[in-house]
């Protein structure tokens, strides 16, 4: 056994023989009536000078430490909701990044117009040819004039 062996060991001992003391010690300390009553006291204590403070914060309108910690948690929730909205909208628009070239969109619209257009011209030379073209309405469908 080297001399590393032995002082790795004698310190493990007075670790645990360290740790088995302050247990023995906080237990019997814990079943003292007097210390577990004292702890007690000390814990109503801070409970009621943490209300206190709570309350002249409120009248005060400042915030306490907890409202400030609920705001805090209230803003990251907001902030990782906005952020996945943001990735949903970046999602669409590469969608439509992508997409828009490879359909043609705009290409297609302006052929369309353009056959409209067509249309439009073929419907007007169409209406020009016709020989009742100046007369909207036949002599047998106008109405009779009455005198009053």
């Amino acid at each position: 056994m080297s001399d590393d062996d032995e002082v790795e060991g004698l310190r493990e001992r007075l670790t645990k023989q360290g740790e088995d003391t302050l247990g023995k010690l906080a237990e019997d300390l814990m079943a003292n009536p007097l210390v577990a009553g004292a702890l007690q006291r000390a814990f109503d204590a801070r409970e009621k000078a943490s209300s206190a403070q709570e309350a002249a914060l409120g009248a005060l309108m400042l915030p306490s430490a907890g409202d400030i910690e609920r705001l805090t948690r209230r803003v990251r929730s907001v902030s990782q909701r906005l952020e996945g909205i943001e990735d949903g909208i970046d999602r669409i628009d590469e969608r439509l990044a992508g997409t828009a070239p490879a359909s043609g969109l705009d290409a297609r619209l302006e052929a369309i117009e353009g056959h409209l257009a067509a249309l439009a011209k073929e419907l007007q030379t169409l209406h020009a040819a016709l020989p009742e073209a100046t007369s909207s309405v036949s002599p047998r469908q106008e109405r009779m004039k009455v005198s009053g």
